[in-house]
């Protein structure tokens, strides 16, 4: 993978490629910041997940609620709370599903505990959908809208359920990947084309992918061990970006490993989804 931004994020997270705009948005959490290449937005709260709404409006999440966020204006306006009478949780990965509704899952700021929940908005309503749940992870969508998956990331399984006409959760949810035994812990995911499932994994510096069995059929390394989430985009859908994470390494760790935080980006040979509207 080569740099995409040589910005350091703290925690990296939420990249999304604006398929109007022919762009990609990403997060640093711990930073409060937006980013595009050349371009930030510092807010005064945490933020960690997007999705795109028109060309000129993202549907931002943060740790205390959902808000319209106007690239042109840079004007930011609630629309609903988000765990504002939690005070102790945060915002972490999200995304858009097929039907335009807008996955945002919750975790404690500090100390991991099973305090976070997934939610989903669609259409004005927001409703707890998963829970409790410790460190929210990987949400991302079949290419047909019928199956979600996500994970929490240190029980290492990716999980699947599936999806009513409307996008909502239907019955219990099931082991689609299995990384218990290994070294790998599941962060951000997102879905290609095709419907297989890549994955960043914290601290081994790679994105895995699974084909629709669960089973891996390649990885791409990533040049830094925390690598966080990744995403589809350029032209044609087949750059795979990827950001990462700075925050909690050594100073020894960062001087051997100076791209640690970075956004990076490849060329595979594999298409990604175009990423979905939110309906407000």
């Amino acid at each position: 993978m080569i740099i995409h931004d040589d910005g350091i994020n703290l925690l990296g997270e939420g990249p999304l490629w604006h398929p109007e705009r022919g762009e990609l948005f990403w997060f640093d959490i711990l930073g409060r910041r937006l980013h595009r290449k050349g371009q930030s937005w510092r807010f005064d709260r945490f933020v960690s997940a997007a999705g795109w709404v028109d060309r000129d409006t993202l549907l931002i999440a943060s740790d205390r609620a959902l808000s319209v966020f106007s690239l042109t204006s840079g004007s930011l306006d609630d629309i609903c709370p988000l765990e504002a009478d939690v005070p102790g949780n945060r915002c972490n990965d999200g995304r858009a599903d097929p039907q335009g509704g807008f996955w945002i899952g919750t975790m404690a700021i500090h100390q991991p505990a099973k305090t976070g929940a997934f939610w989903r908005y669609y259409k004005g309503e927001l409703r707890r959908i998963i829970a409790p749940m410790a460190i929210t992870n990987a949400a991302c969508f079949a290419p047909d809208g019928t199956t979600a998956y996500f994970a929490d990331t240190f029980e290492q399984v990716i999980r699947r359920i599936r999806l009513d006409r409307d996008g909502w959760p239907v019955g219990e949810s099931e082991i689609h990947v299995d990384l218990r035994g290994t070294e790998y812990f599941p962060d951000g995911a997102v879905v290609d084309a095709e419907g297989k499932l890549w994955n960043a994994q914290w601290g081994a510096g790679r994105i895995a992918a699974y084909d629709l069995e669960g089973r891996e059929v390649t990885a791409v390394p990533v040049p830094a061990a925390q690598s966080t989430c990744p995403a589809f985009g350029g032209a044609d859908l087949s750059t795979l970006f990827c950001t990462s994470a700075a925050a909690g390494l050594s100073q020894d760790h960062l001087a051997d490993h100076p791209d640690s935080g970075r956004t990076f980006a490849t060329t595979v040979p594999f298409r990604g989804q175009a990423e979905h509207r939110v309906l407000l």
